[in-house]
């Protein structure tokens, strides 16, 4: 344990009862891959206080951290992470105000779409079933089935580690464009989201909900452990296809496979490493830059 590393234990050992703190935590235990070694530290603050507090003495001591949501678009390093990773995932508390729904960076975004649903209020069934937290869909832009988190997000209240303050961001300033936002080229953070939702039938919107569950279910290999699709979509084309027509249907290396369901997806069959993901993802590139002179993008994060 490094020196920075040492410090930032130490004050998590005398921060009290609203900071969980696991050393040497394996990250497979928390990412939607099953994949990843351990990090030194693995924090989970349990109020948005305790959640601040552990990233400004992070930062502080000069500690290395990662904040993870709900672990579904990450790879964690077979090797570890050799500083703190402070998890949102108990941050989920969910309010209305009439129709604005405001929930925390920590909270699914499955769960938010059913607290919509249960108050009648419609506009996230796109997000339904979307492996995210609130916090990376605000960042990433999460979208699905002809909706984007930019659709109905109102404002967002960041958090920066270098000045201390926390803040609201309008939509207009979260700089939205694919899968990218203005919390991408900084280093904010987010610690809640509110949305503007519209009146609706519940019945309703959780027919569409259900319908676009039983689409999930039909298309994506729900059934092995993934971090989601691998690529951002080119311009013009749909990777999946390519990637098929390609023949890697199925191609494997290790325990890491090309979903034979959609080949947007890499899952994991069984022990796959972070090295299997990482060459397979090489090796899906270059067929496809040779194929089709297209550049693929990957869109999951590699922590390490």
């Amino acid at each position: 344990m490094n020196e920075s590393i040492g410090k930032l234990a130490e004050w998590a050992a005398a921060s009290g009862e609203d900071l969980t703190v696991l050393p040497d935590e394996p990250m497979s235990r928390h990412t939607s891959f099953r994949i990843g070694g351990p990090a030194a530290l693995y924090l989970v603050p349990r109020t948005r206080e305790a959640f601040i507090a552990a990233i400004r003495a992070a930062h502080e001591t000069g500690t290395r951290f990662f904040v993870l949501g709900n672990g579904s678009n990450v790879l964690f390093d077979d090797a570890g992470y050799d500083g703190a990773v402070i998890a949102s995932s108990a941050l989920d508390a969910v309010t209305f105000d009439g129709d604005l729904l405001t929930a925390e960076a920590g909270a699914s975004l499955s769960s938010v779409c059913k607290a919509a649903r249960d108050a009648s209020l419609a506009g996230l069934e796109f997000a339904y079933g979307i492996p995210g937290s609130v916090g990376g869909a605000v960042v990433m832009n999460a979208g699905a089935y002809g909706g984007e988190i930019k659709d109905v997000l109102e404002e967002s209240v960041a958090f920066d580690p270098a000045s201390g303050e926390v803040f609201p961001i309008p939509l207009a300033d979260h700089a939205y464009g694919y899968r990218d936002s203005v919390y991408k080229h900084t280093d904010r953070i987010v610690l809640a989201a509110s949305f503007r939702l519209a009146a609706g039938d519940r019945e309703e919107i959780a027919a569409k909900m259900n319908e676009i569950a039983g689409r999930r279910v039909a298309k994506q290999p729900l059934e092995y452990p993934s971090a989601g699709s691998v690529f951002k979509r080119p311009e013009g084309h749909f990777v999946g296809q390519m990637v098929e027509e390609s023949g890697l249907k199925g191609c494997r290396i290790g325990g890491a496979e090309v979903s034979v369901k959609h080949a947007g997806f890499i899952v994991n069959r069984g022990g796959a490493t972070s090295r299997d993901v990482l060459a397979l993802v090489d090796h899906i590139r270059e067929v496809v830059r040779k194929n089709y002179a297209v550049e693929l993008e990957c869109e999951i994060i590699h922590v390490k």
